[in-house]
């Protein structure tokens, strides 16, 4: 599909619409080897090669980030008195329209996949295509079987809302056992509301994966990073 030069180029996250114009009017910029002026001129980026500024211009048609998710922070694109989980992408990709695929509340922490292609968050969110999402609760109190298979069986939240069944086990026992769970829809407060309707509490909770893609160990809460295309590949698995 063809393209404006100047909006590809400030697609790309780097330069502002003005500042790739400016880069044109320089004489910066070439298409298949040749100098291009024409800030309108447009161009097929699945066919055509583009030089700019002596290097060569990689068009990225959708961004994907991993961000390790801090307490305090909003899954929305912008709050208007809370700083927001695309408050913590680096500016240079902040021109695109990110937003996080799937929502943490403030006070849940890990994984969030933030993005600008809402087809793959659409089919990755959807519960129908079964894309698991991983969790670590810390729970209120010792954990019953009885608690355990109501949750694993579907259970009926208070306000009546039912559940699909959930895949479990648990990582600590104890008077605040670790639970893992595993669920492949994102009702509103979902898990905190799934124990609570069981007879429990969860006072901590962190998201550890997507799909299979599990949360870089490497990646320090308030951080996040691009994913290659197999990381990309490995969140759609179900």
């Amino acid at each position: 599909m063809q393209q404006r030069l100047d909006k590809l180029i400030s697609s790309q996250g780097s330069y502002t619409r003005k500042q790739a114009q400016q880069l044109i009017k320089d004489g910066l910029v070439k298409v298949d080897g040749i100098t291009v002026r024409d800030r309108g001129f447009h161009i097929d980026p699945e066919v055509n090669s583009v030089i700019l500024d002596g290097k060569e211009f990689a068009v990225e048609k959708f961004v994907y980030l991993m961000l390790n998710k801090p307490k305090g922070v909003v899954s929305a694109t912008n709050d208007r008195s809370q700083k927001t989980v695309v408050d913590l992408v680096p500016d240079e990709l902040k021109k695109r329209n990110l937003f996080p695929a799937g929502r943490l509340d403030m006070t849940t922490t890990g994984f969030v996949l933030i993005t600008d292609d809402g087809d793959f968050a659409h089919r990755i969110l959807s519960p129908k295509n079964h894309i698991e999402k991983t969790y670590e609760a810390r729970l209120a109190e010792s954990v019953t079987e009885e608690q355990l298979r109501m949750v694993a069986d579907g259970i009926v939240l208070k306000d009546g809302t039912e559940c699909l069944p959930a895949k479990f086990k648990i990582l600590e026992g104890g008077d605040n056992p670790l639970v893992e769970i595993k669920i492949c829809e994102g009702k509103y407060h979902q898990i905190k509301r799934m124990f609570a309707a069981a007879g429990n509490g969860v006072i901590e909770l962190k998201r550890t994966k997507m799909g299979n893609l599990s949360l870089d160990e490497n990646l320090a809460e308030g951080e996040c990073r691009r994913l290659n295309e197999a990381e990309v590949a490995l969140i759609a698995e179900a």
